[in-house]
């Protein structure tokens, strides 16, 4: 579990070892807390992060629906990058990376 900005994530894949807790730590921004996932995608040794909805949710549209992730990643991500995603939780347990400080 990774704690960011007071919520609570899991991580539900990782491709290619996309994940890097310092890089997510120094990405974050408190803007994707709205967010259910967050997908991470590496291109030219930079991290991106975009957030995206669960289906049902009613803000959620058709490019920000978590099941467009495929084609999110497949149209503006480098092609093959390494990659992970996210997934908010609701659980209260001990968390394995650190949680970001404030600076």
């Amino acid at each position: 579990m990774i704690i960011a900005g007071g919520k609570n994530y899991e991580i539900l894949k990782d491709h290619k070892d996309g994940w890097n807790p310092e890089a997510f730590r120094d990405r974050y921004s408190d803007v994707l807390e709205r967010y259910d996932y967050i997908i991470g995608d590496w291109g030219y040794s930079q991290l991106r992060l975009k957030g995206f909805y669960r289906d049902n949710h009613p803000k959620a549209t058709k490019e920000s629906a978590i099941s467009s992730m495929v084609d999110y990643i497949n149209e503006y991500c480098n092609f093959g990058c390494a990659y992970f995603v996210l997934q908010k939780t609701r659980e209260s347990q001990q968390p394995k990376e650190m949680e970001k400080s404030s600076s």
